[in-house]
């Protein structure tokens, strides 16, 4: 299991490398998409921490704080943590397994050919995780943490892409 920071880094970088520049909520659906398919392929989570459904997705709120300053610009740069031997703010550094990055490799390849509204169109699917938790039509809300059971059962269901089949 991974941080979504790591994750994060490694999407901006990516895209960079395809000349493709990532706007914040862009950022947030692709990590998310990175997570799904971990999730299905690798049967594993990929981040630790829980997806949130917010309006516009779901998102994890710390990369909220970290890049919600580009607006809806390029991110320009990437997520940073506290070193704990010097107090410095460090760029998060990335090491996947093979099998991991090369999912990875691929989800970012597909997906971030997608306009961010398209990402947010695909992350508010009807009957999903995120309108599950955002859409759950009690008075009461069940909190906004999307549960990676959900996001199993319901992309379970979805086939890849087909530039990937």
């Amino acid at each position: 299991m991974r941080f979504g920071r790591a994750v994060a880094n490694f999407v901006l970088d990516q895209c960079e490398a395809q000349g493709l520049h990532v706007s914040h909520l862009a950022l947030q659906k692709l990590v998310y998409l990175c997570h799904v398919w971990s999730l299905i392929e690798l049967g594993e989570p990929l981040v630790r921490q829980s997806f949130e459904a917010w309006e516009h997705g779901p998102l994890l709120q710390y990369l909220y704080r970290e890049f919600k300053g580009f607006g809806s610009g390029p991110v320009r740069d990437r997520a940073r943590q506290m070193n704990p031997h010097n107090g410095r703010r460090q760029v998060v550094s990335y090491a996947f397994d093979q099998a991991t990055r090369e999912l990875l490799t691929k989800v970012v390849a597909i997906y971030s050919r997608l306009s961010a509204s398209t990402l947010r169109e695909l992350s508010h699917a009807s009957g999903g995780p995120w309108d599950r938790v955002w859409n759950h039509g009690s008075k009461i809300s069940p909190g906004m943490r999307i549960n990676n059971e959900d996001i199993v059962r319901f992309y379970t269901r979805m086939p890849w892409p087909a530039t990937v089949q």
